[in-house]
């Protein structure tokens, strides 16, 4: 079953930019990943600072492959270090409404 995933993350004041870039220069990877169907990362309107990133996958086991990955490979620790506090990610499912 399809999953949306959100990731919502602080930058530290000095680091918005090389957070973005490290965006740019790791998403084409992520959207290659098996279960990904799309990444799209947006910026808060009244708070520059705050990225959410609006992702959907064909299923959370797929995801969360993907994030052992990520972890493995030390991306995750490297974007922590860009963050102003931790990140909060949800899985959300469609509801026919």
């Amino acid at each position: 079953m399809t999953i949306h995933v959100t990731l919502d993350v602080q930058a530290k004041p000095d680091t918005i930019d090389e957070l973005i870039a490290t965006f740019k220069a790791i998403l084409p990877d992520t959207r290659a990943y098996k279960g990904c169907q799309k990444i799209l990362v947006t910026s808060n309107q009244d708070d520059p600072l705050n990225l959410v990133v609006l992702e959907k996958w064909d299923s959370r086991a797929d995801h969360e492959s993907y994030l052992a990955w990520r972890g493995e490979r030390g991306d995750l620790a490297k974007l922590g270090e860009l963050l102003a506090g931790p990140p909060t990610s949800k899985y959300l499912d469609t509801v026919d409404a």
